[in-house]
């Protein structure tokens, strides 16, 4: 490291102390001045996640709540170095994704200038002062007047404090715009703006031939008295559903086979985290401040508390600010959890049936890897979601997303998809992705690599392992009878206690 380098570390730690994300416990301010308005420049490098739309924000201010959250954040996603020196590439990233490297970077290049020349202003006065308090020391003992020096001193302290917090307040400004880079695509990510240039890799299985036209699940189970969208409707409103009978106890063996496959067959570790989780968790798995629209709050006392959208969150941040033994590595773990999203942005899609809920159960794998070896354990944990389509006998796909398809923490992303045959088409069921260290550069999550005392980031990854309701779907929708029954694939059937779902009325 370079003396400049050195100084610049050294001010960065005096200024803002060790990289940490802190929160504060306020609540929305509700200032209409803040409040987010269609077109705002905000949440627009990111077309997909449809933030933008004002009618998505559920009831609270996404303007405040990503000022709160984003002015505190200290952790750059992608290392200021990296980005310095890459940023033609970062650039063309960004284009890849379908954002505008403008809007993203904002004015990255005048506020680094302004930074770097900043602290090196306050080393160099500092030297200054350094070699005047000698002077000062020199002159007392030889009984001259050091007025004049003392002075100079004083002049030369409140000049570096000036700059001090120059450096400090254009650090805080710099850290927002690195916190707002989405991650790198890994080199063999499809280039591509969308979901129609996602590329398929491969597909198991072939879709069930029927001699009569096959249902949707949401006739199916109407009918056979397992799925009641209406009552759930009467109890909390639409996105719910209640389960009865056969049904109830299909989503729960399905959630407890896939769980012994995985941590039977496939060597993970069965944890049970909470389902309420605080905005540090949020923000660790890249969920705050972006996504504050498609999550529910929950206010609790000083402090705000967080409904999980899947078990990554808890899950990953379990290690939050650990430095993880080497020989550990990789970590493994399974985790069944029931998920809460807004759905702010699915306005009038899949708005029949359960594909898209407001509650609904997932069983998460969540892998944290050595960094050489991660794409290694992103191709093993894809291949554990998919024996579970497999096991089952369901037909599906997988496909690579491309770059303007994925979520701006993932690195690379398969999507596992499903086949619906009372729909006649794919539908997502897992996601599988790497997101290399960024998630770990935002929760502090490290390991100490064997003979070195330097720590580095993890490389985490996660996929759902799978999806209980979209399997339930899978299963009504394939495994039907002309009769209206639906037969129980065999693997299930000691989990359920029955072989075939039949009508009955509750």
């Amino acid at each position: 490291m370079g003396v400049h380098a050195k100084a610049e570390e050294a001010v960065k730690l005096r200024l803002i102390g060790p990289p940490r994300a802190t929160f504060p416990s306020q609540s929305c301010t509700r200032d209409p001045s803040l409040r987010l308005k269609s077109g705002c420049a905000r949440d627009d490098a990111f077309p997909k996640s449809g933030i933008n739309d004002p009618t998505r924000w559920a009831g609270e201010c996404l303007a405040c709540i990503d000022r709160l959250i984003s002015d505190k954040v200290v952790v750059p996603m992608l290392d200021l170095n990296f980005v310095r020196e890459n940023l033609p590439r970062v650039e063309e990233m960004l284009r890849q994704r379908g954002a505008d490297p403008s809007a993203v970077l904002k004015d990255f290049h005048e506020v680094d200038r302004r930074r770097r020349h900043a602290i090196t202003e306050a080393e160099t006065m500092k030297a200054q002062r350094n070699k005047a308090s000698e002077d000062i020391a020199k002159l007392k003992k030889s009984g001259q007047d050091a007025t004049a020096a003392i002075a100079e001193t004083k002049d030369l302290r409140e000049q570096i404090q000036e700059r001090e917090k120059t450096a400090a307040d254009l650090d805080a400004r710099l850290q927002e715009i690195l916190s707002g880079i989405p991650n790198m695509p890994h080199e063999s990510v499809p280039v591509g703006h969308s979901a129609e240039e996602n590329v398929e890799v491969r597909r198991w299985g072939a879709p069930p031939k029927f001699d009569f036209t096959p249902k949707p699940h949401w006739d199916l189970g109407a009918e056979l008295g397992v799925l009641d969208l209406e009552r759930a409707v009467k109890l909390t409103g639409a996105r719910f559903a209640v389960y009865w009978d056969l049904g109830a106890k299909l989503e729960r063996g399905l959630a407890n086979f896939m769980l012994d496959l995985h941590t039977g067959e496939h060597g993970y570790t069965e944890v049970l985290p909470p389902y309420l989780v605080n905005s540090e968790s949020m923000y660790g798995t890249g969920q705050l401040p972006k996504f504050a629209a498609d999550l529910f709050r929950v206010p609790h006392g000083d402090k705000d508390l967080w409904l999980i959208p899947t078990a990554e969150v808890p899950v990953t941040n379990l290690y939050r600010d650990e430095v993880l033994d080497a020989a550990r590595l990789p970590i493994s773990l399974a985790a069944y959890t029931p998920c809460f999203r807004s759905e702010a942005g699915s306005y009038g899609k899949d708005v029949r049936g359960i594909i898209r809920q407001h509650q609904f159960q997932k069983v998460e794998l969540v892998k944290f890897s050595r960094p050489e070896n991660s794409y290694e354990e992103h191709e093993k944990l894809t291949r554990h979601a998919e024996t579970v389509l497999q096991k089952l006998g369901l037909h599906y796909r997988t496909v690579a997303l491309c770059a303007g398809d994925m979520g701006p923490s993932s690195a690379k992303t398969y999507d596992i998809e499903v086949w619906l045959p009372g729909q006649q088409l794919f539908r997502e069921i897992s996601s599988c992705s790497n997101f290399e260290s960024y998630q770990a550069r935002r929760a502090n999550i490290r390991y100490r690599p064997e003979g070195k005392n330097k720590t580095e980031f993890v490389h985490t990854l996660n996929g759902s392992g799978l999806a209980v309701g979209r399997t339930w779907v899978a299963i009504l929708e394939n495994y039907q009878q002309a009769d209206g029954s639906v037969v129980i694939p065999e693997v299930l059937r000691k989990y359920v206690g029955a072989e075939r779902i039949t009508k009955k009325s509750f």
